[in-house]
């Protein structure tokens, strides 16, 4: 199926591996222009030659708001504009409530909280003038059920799911969707230093990921925002 997004222009955040580099690798399998970014030069490089399309990668790391507000403007001054963004980023440090540090919050936070705000402010704007955008945010399943041991990781991705649902009815009708994905476990680096070497059959293909972000990001998912889609296996066992 033709997704209808060849020669629009992506900016897929924290992509030199995992969900956000097979994201950006799924976009420019379908023709769009995509620029990566990632914190090391070495990597990001890597990560661009492998996703091929002339994707250009970009050093920079938004990990809080400033750094994601200049990914979204170097990004733009690479592409001329954004259509597609891809909000993604490491995940904070594991931990339990007793022996997580009341300052241990902010910077969780401003990682998993701040800088996808910072990256919506920097690309909605002109999305919603030019009548078109995507933004799709790779948050976690941690956001309907939360994860044992991650409560920095549950509380600011549970406020960043609020942010992008109240985005995506202010924006509707404009030709701008606000969806964000939540992925349970795929064989990505973040879960193997979580988990260690947990059963592949229990694990979801990145690759597969990536293609959800894509059609979330095409023609045809024009009426589909404000969504929180879990790609999880079944792992999640609630009915709503």
């Amino acid at each position: 199926m033709d997704l209808g997004i060849s020669g629009r222009r992506a900016a897929v955040a924290a992509a030199s591996s995992g969900l956000g580099r097979a994201s950006a690798k799924a976009l420019a399998a379908e023709g769009a222009r995509v620029v990566i970014c990632g914190r090391d030069r070495s990597r990001v490089d890597e990560a661009a030659a492998d996703i091929g399309g002339g994707c250009v990668p970009i050093v920079c790391d938004v990990s809080d708001g400033e750094g994601g507000t200049r990914f979204v403007r170097e990004a733009t001054e690479v592409l001329g504009t954004v259509d597609l963004l891809v909000t993604n980023g490491g995940g904070p440090p594991p931990g339990t409530f007793a022996e997580t540090a009341l300052d241990a919050y902010p910077a969780a936070i401003d990682m998993n909280l701040m800088a996808v705000v910072a990256m919506c402010k920097a690309a909605v704007p002109s999305m919603v003038e030019r009548q078109f955008g995507r933004v799709v945010s790779i948050t976690s399943l941690a956001v309907r059920q939360p994860m044992a041991n991650l409560i920095l990781s549950n509380t600011a991705r549970a406020g960043v799911t609020g942010m992008l649902k109240t985005l995506a009815r202010e924006v509707a009708g404009s030709g701008v969707t606000v969806n964000s994905v939540q992925p349970g476990l795929h064989r990505t680096p973040r879960v193997t230093q979580l988990y260690g070497d947990a059963p592949q059959d229990c694990m979801g293909d990145p690759d597969d990921f990536g293609q959800i972000v894509a059609f979330l990001c095409s023609e045809q998912a024009g009426f589909l925002t404000g969504a929180q889609i879990h790609v999880d296996g079944g792992a999640y066992q609630a009915l709503l």
